[in-house]
């Protein structure tokens, strides 16, 4: 393969031009006004940037879970950014877990039952999905808590069954959305040092924050302002996103 097909091969994410456009009261508004990034297998990416500034609108692209008006996305290899809605769905479930800041667990259910919901939808027979779940919530320190319901969990302990929940499917990316928004010291840093050693494995993790700090952890710091990508730093600088 040539020099070039490597560069290619290695990137899981390819935007180019992407712009995503609204009509508000008979006007266009640019929330993203021609983003070009690569994301490369096993990066991870931190996105920070002000209120409004486009970052949002950006997770929900590289996430599936919008299309962008004008422009190319490119998710290992296949360009998702004409999908139908249905076909975007199916990409979701099969590429891609999320983590959000308030958890999004369902409460009447055990902690390995929200754990399976992906294996649910992805058709996974349940003595499987019950497996799946329980070696998950292991892995994240939570296997004594399997049945737990989520009011009985502390927020540390949510996030982690939620990280769970993205992890079941083995996905090719993990999204997390102010992930450590809701949670105090302790429990960010025990969140975070997943993170890593999700890195450490080879994951590639897209994180959306607004504290300088946790952003940097990641090995890459991208600043978001007016729907365009201002900088592109890496791990450890501190970056003001006012």
């Amino acid at each position: 393969m040539t020099e070039a097909g490597d560069d290619m091969a290695k990137w899981v994410i390819e935007l180019s031009g992407i712009k995503k456009i609204y009509q508000v009261g008979g006007q266009e508004v640019a929330a993203l006004a021609g983003i070009n990034l690569n994301i490369a297998k096993g990066e991870f990416a931190a996105l920070m940037g002000p209120s409004g500034s486009g970052k949002s609108t950006l997770m929900n692209i590289l996430g599936c879970l919008d299309r962008p008006t004008v422009g190319s996305y490119k998710l290992d290899g296949q360009e998702v950014a004409t999908l139908s809605d249905d076909e975007l769905a199916v990409t979701r479930n099969r590429r891609i877990g999320f983590v959000f800041q308030n958890f999004n667990l369902l409460s009447r259910i055990s902690a390995a039952d929200n754990v399976a919901l992906p294996l649910v939808y992805a058709g996974v027979g349940r003595k499987e999905r019950e497996e799946k779940a329980k070696k998950i919530l292991d892995a994240v320190g939570l296997g004594d808590r399997a049945e737990h319901q989520p009011n009985e969990l502390s927020g540390g302990q949510r996030q982690r069954v939620a990280i769970a929940r993205a992890l079941v499917n083995d996905p090719h990316i993990i999204m997390a959305d102010e992930p450590t928004g809701n949670l105090d010291t302790k429990s960010t840093k025990e969140i975070m040092e997943i993170f890593e050693g999700l890195h450490q494995e080879g994951r590639t993790i897209i994180l959306v924050t607004h504290e300088p700090d946790i952003a940097a952890c990641a090995s890459r710091q991208l600043l978001v302002r007016d729907g365009l990508i201002t900088r592109d730093a890496g791990k450890g600088e501190i970056m003001d996103v006012v």
